[in-house]
C-alpha cells in the first residue's frame, strides 16, 4: 500500500475502534511518528491532511523542524528527555509527552523563550511497568508531580498523561491503570483530559481505555530507514 492507502486504512480503523468503545471518533487525535524517516515524508503527510506528527529524538526534531516547508503541523516529543536538552526540545516541540520528573519540567520551565510568550503543552508520563528504570513517574508519584507543575512551571500547560503498555502484560490491563492516573491528574487540574497512549498494536485497547491521543508509526510510514 502507498502512504496515503495506509493513512486511510489507518483511521477507519481508529474510527471503528472509536465506535466500538461508544465514543466519537472524532475526540480522538492521530499523531503520526516519523523517527528515523526524512523531513519529505512529513511534508506528504502534511499534504494528505496529517496535523500532528511526533518525533522521539531531540536532535531529528530540531533539524526536521527547521528544515521543514509544508503546511502547520503540530509537533509532538514522546521520547525520553535530558534536562540538558530542555531548550532545545522546547523550541521545537508544540507538546512534550514525556515530562516524569521535577528537573525536567523545571527545565522546560526555565527554558521559556519570553515571559509572555504561549504555554508549552506537556503530558506526564507514568511508568507502566516494574522496571524503575524506565522512562516515567510511578502511580503514587503523579500527584505531586502534577502539583509541581502547577505551582512552580506557569509556562508549561499541563495536558493529561501518557503511557506504553509493557511488553509482558495484556494493554487493557496497563491502559486501565493509566486511566486511574489520569483521574488523578484531573482531579489536580480539571481541564487535564489528553490521555496519550496507544501504537500500532495496541490503540485499539488504548481507545476502550479511554485514550484521546494515539501515536502511530510503521503502520503509517512503512518501515522506518536502516539508521546507522
Amino acid at each position: 500500500m502507498d502512504l496515503s492507502t495506509r493513512l486511510a486504512d489507518i483511521d477507519a480503523r481508529i474510527s471503528d475502534a472509536a465506535r466500538s468503545a461508544g465514543r466519537d471518533p472524532s475526540g480522538l487525535t492521530r499523531i503520526v511518528v516519523t523517527k528515523f524517516h526524512p523531513v519529505g515524508l512529513v511534508e506528504e503527510l502534511a499534504a494528505l491532511g496529517v496535523q500532528h506528527v511526533g518525533e522521539n529524538r531531540q536532535q531529528e526534531l530540531t533539524a526536521k523542524r527547521a528544515d521543514y516547508a509544508g503546511p502547520a503541523v503540530t509537533w509532538h516529543f514522546i521520547g525520553q528527555a535530558q534536562t540538558n536538552k530542555a531548550r532545545a526540545i522546547r523550541a521545537a516541540a508544540d507538546a512534550v509527552h514525556s515530562v516524569d520528573r521535577t528537573r525536567l519540567a523545571d527545565a522546560l520551565h526555565a527554558a521559556r523563550p519570553d515571559e509572555e510568550g504561549d504555554p508549552l503543552d506537556v503530558l506526564l508520563q507514568v511508568n507502566l511497568t516494574e522496571d524503575a528504570g524506565r522512562g516515567g513517574v510511578t502511580p503514587g508519584d503523579i500527584s505531586a508531580l502534577a502539583d509541581h507543575v502547577l505551582a512552580a512551571c506557569p509556562s508549561l500547560r499541563l495536558r493529561g498523561v501518557m503511557g506504553v503498555a509493557p511488553l509482558d502484560e495484556a494493554p487493557a490491563s496497563a491502559f486501565s491503570r493509566l486511566a486511574e492516573s489520569a483521574d488523578v491528574v484531573r482531579r489536580a487540574a480539571p481541564d487535564a483530559t489528553w490521555i496519550s497512549a496507544g501504537m500500532t498494536g495496541d490503540f485499539v485497547d488504548a481507545i476502550a481505555a479511554g485514550a484521546t491521543h494515539l501515536r502511530i508509526g510503521s503502520a503509517i510510514t512503512g518501515p522506518r530507514p536502516v539508521h546507522g
